[in-house]
């Protein structure tokens, strides 16, 4: 246990994984919320997907731009200022469902709205991290926990939003989401950092900084390759999250409380998986993890498409959380040890990306395929696709170990 929790000995990543912790249970209620409530509105698969889109379409041209900034600005003041933007958001969202005017035009621009503040926001957190936790031999930790941290909130918010939408309806989860930012403003507002942040040169442009980011990212093998294995898997992979609703709905025939159940047993395993990353001592192997846990989730995915029955689509689920989110985590583990500092916005941005504007153009392509194909086909597909990439994946470790050894060297780590 002391290893497992090793990184909350640091007073500031301690204040900010609590207070982060409750805003994201909040998070995930609204998540839960909005799918749930375009379902209702639309029974259709392709307005899941389209929804799903827009809230990260901006994403895919401002992230990497935002990652060039948050190498020059002050990551801390960024993060203040997207937590009281996204604060806003979810109100606004909970006075149009209260007032019974929601339409699903207004989800969508509210939902650009969130996603451009989120084009900020999680490569800044993702970057924040290491400049609280004082001991480099502690950062593996505390991506592992703030993972743990992010899948014990998807457990918890979808879980009470199911059963808050069945009583209350969805306003109730997007008005606890917009209260839920007062944890994390508290938390940030209490650090106090003991560690500057090593600015990148700012006397390039704009898009000098983009270009020497992109190229050193494709010329490190290593992370090369496990963020082109991550964009396969949230291509392909990640839309089921935004189409559970279908499962729910017209697979195993329930309501907003199997969506719930859904979506938190997906968070147990996903939960068990990073508790499983934070109590490994070192990076060493960590490919392997990689590689295992991405054919996991893809058995998983084909599973979950073919299942009828309720307990059983529950066990597949877990079993899929596990290796979504410890193949997800133990790629932003290798990625965070290996970048140097004075680029770690730029590539982490870069690993937002891979999830984070990739996942919806998936979403998207996967709601039109769903209505053509069905569903379960769309998903065995997917399942398929990820297969192959960790099997490709697994061919060329020989050549990711010598690299990734040397580099580590290189930075004393090994």
């Amino acid at each position: 246990m002391k290893e497992t929790f090793r990184a909350l000995q640091h007073r500031n990543y301690r204040l900010f994984y609590f207070g982060h912790g409750l805003s994201l249970i909040g998070t995930w209620m609204q998540r839960t919320a909005t799918v749930w409530l375009v379902y209702r509105l639309t029974q259709s698969p392709e307005v899941l997907g389209t929804v799903d889109f827009s809230g990260q379409i901006a994403g895919i041209v401002l992230i990497p731009l935002a990652g060039v900034f948050l190498d020059r600005w002050n990551r801390y003041r960024v993060i203040l200022w997207t937590q009281v933007l996204s604060m806003v958001q979810a109100l606004a969202l909970a006075a149009l469902v209260f007032s019974g005017t929601i339409e699903v035009w207004q989800i969508v621009v509210l939902n650009m709205i969130l996603g451009m503040i989120n084009s900020f926001d999680m490569p800044a957190r993702q970057a924040f991290v290491a400049q609280i936790v004082e001991d480099k031999a502690d950062l593996p930790n505390a991506i592992a926990l703030n993972s743990a941290m992010f899948n014990g909130a998807r457990i918890i918010g979808p879980s009470v939003a199911g059963l808050a939408i069945a009583v209350f309806g969805e306003g109730l989860c997007y008005l606890f989401n917009g209260l839920s930012y007062i944890a994390i403003l508290g938390a940030l507002l209490a650090i106090k950092l003991t560690k500057p942040q090593m600015p990148a040169a700012d006397s390039e442009n704009i898009l000098a900084g983009l270009k020497e980011g992109l190229v050193y990212t494709y010329k490190l093998l290593p992370i090369r390759m496990v963020l082109f294995l991550l964009v396969l898997v949230s291509l392909v992979g990640f839309p089921v999250l935004p189409l559970m609703p279908l499962f729910a709905g017209q697979v195993l025939h329930g309501g907003s409380e199997t969506l719930g159940w859904l979506m938190a047993a997906f968070g147990l395993g996903a939960l068990m998986g990073t508790i499983f990353l934070a109590s490994r001592k070192s990076i060493v192997g960590i490919e392997k993890v990689i590689t295992v846990t991405s054919i996991v989730f893809a058995v998983g995915l084909i599973g979950f498409s073919l299942s009828t029955t309720l307990w059983i689509s529950l066990s597949i689920a877990l079993v899929m959380g596990f290796g979504m989110i410890a193949q997800l985590a133990s790629t932003n583990t290798i990625v965070q040890t290996l970048v140097d500092e004075d680029k770690r916005g730029r590539v982490m941005s870069l690993y937002v990306l891979s999830f984070g504007g990739i996942g919806p153009i998936g979403s998207l392509l996967a709601g039109h395929v769903a209505g053509l194909i069905g569903t379960a086909a769309t998903f065995i597909i997917g399942g398929v696709l990820v297969l192959l990439g960790a099997v490709i994946f697994a061919w060329h470790l020989t050549a990711w170990r010598s690299e990734a050894q040397a580099v580590l060297a290189q930075k004393g780590i090994l």
